[in-house]
């Protein structure tokens, strides 16, 4: 099994930055594929950026490439999001996953989960 648990949400004025991290405990974390969705509410949860276990593959939806960087610290269990340019319209819940199948951009790619955090953007 393998537990997440993220932790940096908050409320940030649009323009404003703020930085996720997710620990992980219980397995191998250098091999788990990571991913953040977010889900807002009365929405679909979706896809927000994936990294490889080797680190060198990042993967971004349209929506916050080139504003989020998902990044992953082996030796601390940690994977991290990096969030410039906050906008209202990124609000939501977001979510850490973990997988050891190949990365997907799914929810159903991901088998382990965290609880969430709560990300408000205010305009």
């Amino acid at each position: 099994q393998v537990q997440l648990v993220e932790s940096g949400g908050g409320l940030v004025q649009a323009g404003g930055s703020l930085r996720l991290s997710c620990a992980a405990s219980g397995r191998t974390f250098s091999s788990l594929n990571m991913g953040w969705f977010r889900q807002a509410p009365g929405k679909e949860r979706e896809f927000v950026a994936a990294i490889r276990w080797t680190g060198g593959n990042t993967y971004y939806a349209d929506s916050v490439k080139g504003r989020f960087t998902i990044s992953r610290d082996n030796a601390k269990n940690t994977v991290y999001l990096q969030m410039n340019s906050l906008k209202p319209e990124d609000t939501a819940v977001y979510f850490c996953a973990a997988t050891y199948r190949p990365l997907g951009r799914g929810p159903s790619d991901y088998d382990y989960w965290g609880r969430g955090t709560q990300v408000t953007v205010s305009s």
